[in-house]
């Protein structure tokens, strides 16, 4: 859902795994669907670890503990690895997070989550690590993620380091616009170059 970017701040969800691939964020049985459905896709995010076997919740993983919730996902280094498939992006944005933190995301994954409005927020590993055990000491702690200053800050320790993003993606994401509704914005710039250059 296209949702105008500025200042988020919420709790998080801990997911301290390295190397989460997109076939463990939204499984390859799921990719089959013909429509992009957000509540579909993002009441099978994790599925294979939210759910058992035998069709029942995993009390153990972290989306079914009550003790954790937020807009930001907060997970280890390398995430996204795997196949290109965009459907992560969508379980992701379907499930309700906006933002995700980690130390590395693989860039396809990273591209493909700012084209579904989630902001991926890469920070250094030391701060990737503070911010686990603060969430740990205290899960209803706040990460502010301010998108215009390009700053994440940790709110119970007062830590802030700044996040680098594209001028366009933050652009689009500050004014809820896709690929489509940029160009829509720009017709008019469009097409008087396009007379000019005749």
């Amino acid at each position: 859902m296209k949702q105008k970017f500025n200042i988020i701040t919420s709790t998080c969800v801990p997911l301290p795994l390295e190397n989460v691939d997109t076939d463990q964020i939204i499984p390859a049985r799921f990719l089959k669907a013909t429509t992009r459905e957000e509540s579909f896709f993002g009441d099978n995010l994790f599925r294979d670890w939210r759910y058992n076997p035998d069709g029942s919740l995993n009390k153990d993983f972290v989306l079914n503990d009550p003790t954790y919730s937020g807009e930001i996902l907060v997970a280890g280094k390398n995430f996204g690895s795997g196949s290109s498939r965009e459907h992560a992006a969508w379980a992701i944005a379907g499930y309700g997070f906006r933002v995700v933190i980690s130390s590395f995301f693989a860039d396809i994954h990273k591209n493909n989550e700012l084209n579904n409005f989630v902001l991926p927020v890469v920070v250094s590993e030391g701060f990737l690590a503070r911010l686990f055990d603060s969430i740990k000491t205290d899960p209803k702690m706040q990460v502010e993620v301010n998108l215009p200053e390009q700053t994440v800050t940790n709110k119970a320790t007062g830590e802030s380091e700044r996040f680098e993003i594209n001028g366009y993606k933050k652009y689009c994401l500050m004014n809820a616009l896709d690929d489509i509704d940029f160009l829509l914005e720009n017709k008019d710039k469009i097409e008087a170059w396009e007379n000019k250059v005749r």
